[in-house]
This record gives structure tokens, C-alpha cells and sequence, in this order.
């Protein structure tokens, strides 16, 4: 929570700095926004042993919040903007074992769905008067998530085969969790007017999802579309 709040003063910080540097400068307001768009999320994927597939796939999600564009010259801006995102990942598991002669198939369908309050504060580059490529920092502070899929075990026994399948639904246990996230981004976008445009963002992790991790480190990465509206 620290971290978050570190962020959020950093992104305030700007925003008093660039007040105070643009106050002559009416050629360039500060302008403020909403936006809203998909993400397409997956975590980062880890090796299994032999008989063992894991199969990351992309999670649909949503993102949306507000924003703050500050002028600081003239083709360059800061973004900070405050955001409710849905990340994680969509995930096929095949294992294959014997015991005995019999054979056994596991397999498991399931969504881990992460929802942060993420506050990215992106550096923008106008390349033109309508189209700018940005990157920067994203900090975000985890509020919740929740696992959900299904389970199925096939037994084969001679010519006989016997198929179980269990179904769950579970919210994450947040204390196995890292409640701070940080990640860089980098993106694009074009406005068709002065009011309303497109973005594209992708979002890479730094930190590790989970606190007791052993193993590789388990990261965010998302890919975002939008559209975002000018208030002018």
C-alpha cells in the first residue's frame, strides 16, 4: 500500500510541477479524461517436468479510469492516470501418468483473474499534432481476484475408461499474493479529433505475482486497446 501511495504522490507531484510550468504557457493546457478499453493478459509461463504440458493462453479483460495530460515542452506531455485493470491469465494444464497398468489423464481448464488499481504515468512523444508514442512506469496495488475453471481425470483400465470432471470457483487467497505490481509500458495513440482517440499500450511485469515464489518469478504482461475522450 506504501508503494501505491509512493505512486500517487509521484503522479501528484508531476501535475504540481506542471502546473506551475505551464501557467504561461496557454497555447498547452493541461487537459483531463476517461478512458476504457480490453486487455489481453497472460503470466509469465514456467517449464514443466516430462508428461506435463502448461499451456499459458491470453485472458480478455477490461481496463478503465481517468487521466491528466501535462504539457512539459512542446511535443513532449506526462500521463499519469489512475485505472481498474483486469490481468492474469487463461491456462491449459495436460498431465499423463501411469500407475500400475492403469493410465491416468489429467486436465485442467481454469482463468486466474487479478483486478489492480493501477497508476501508470506515461511519457508521450508527439510524433504529430494527433499521434503520440508513449512509455513509462505503471504501479498498481492488487484489490482482489478470483480462480475459476475446470478439472478432469480420465482413468483408462484395460478397455474400460472412466471420466471425472470437477468444476471450481475460489477467490485468490490474497496473503500468497504480492499486493504491489510494477511494470514499464510502452504504447501509441491517435486522436481522430480533439476530443476523442485510440490507444495502444503493452505492459510488461517486473515484479513477481506471488510472495513465496521459489521458482522463476511469475509476471504480469498485458496488451491494452481503447479509446480515450478529451475533456477541452
Amino acid at each position: 500500500m506504501k508503494k501505491l501511495i509512493l505512486g500517487l504522490a509521484f503522479a501528484g507531484s508531476l501535475l504540481v510541477n506542471a502546473q506551475e510550468k505551464t501557467k504561461s504557457a496557454s497555447a498547452s493546457p493541461i487537459t483531463f479524461g476517461v478512458k476504457a478499453g480490453l486487455n489481453a493478459s497472460t503470466l509469465t509461463k514456467y517449464d514443466g517436468y516430462d508428461g506435463y504440458d502448461n499451456d499459458q493462453k491470453l485472458k480478455p479483460g477490461f481496463n478503465a479510469g481517468v487521466f491528466v495530460n501535462i504539457p512539459v515542452a512542446e511535443k513532449f506531455s506526462v500521463q499519469p492516470e489512475v485505472l481498474f485493470s483486469q490481468l492474469g491469465s487463461k491456462t491449459e494444464e495436460r498431465e499423463v501418468y501411469y500407475n500400475n497398468s492403469d493410465k491416468f489423464r489429467r486436465e485442467s481448464d481454469y482463468k486466474k483473474t487479478l483486478n489492480y488499481l493501477t497508476v501508470p504515468v506515461m511519457v508521450q512523444y508527439n510524433i504529430l499534432p494527433q499521434l503520440y508514442v508513449e512509455a513509462g512506469p505503471e504501479f498498481g496495488f492488487l484489490l482482489g481476484g478470483k480462480d475459476k475453471g475446470d478439472f478432469t481425470l480420465t482413468q483408462t483400465s484395460g478397455s474400460t475408461t472412466t471420466t471425472q470432471t470437477t468444476s471450481f470457483s475460489n477467490n485468490i487467497v490474497k496473503d500468497l499474493h504480492n499486493k504491489f505490481n510494477f511494470g514499464i509500458g510502452i504504447g501509441a495513440g491517435y486522436y481522430f479529433t480533439q476530443n476523442f482517440g485510440v490507444t495502444a499500450r503493452f505492459t510488461a511485469g517486473i515484479t513477481d505475482i506471488y510472495k513465496h515464489n521459489t521458482g522463476d518469478a511469475v509476471r504480469n504482461n498485458a496488451f491494452q486497446v481503447g479509446v480515450a475522450y478529451k475533456f477541452k
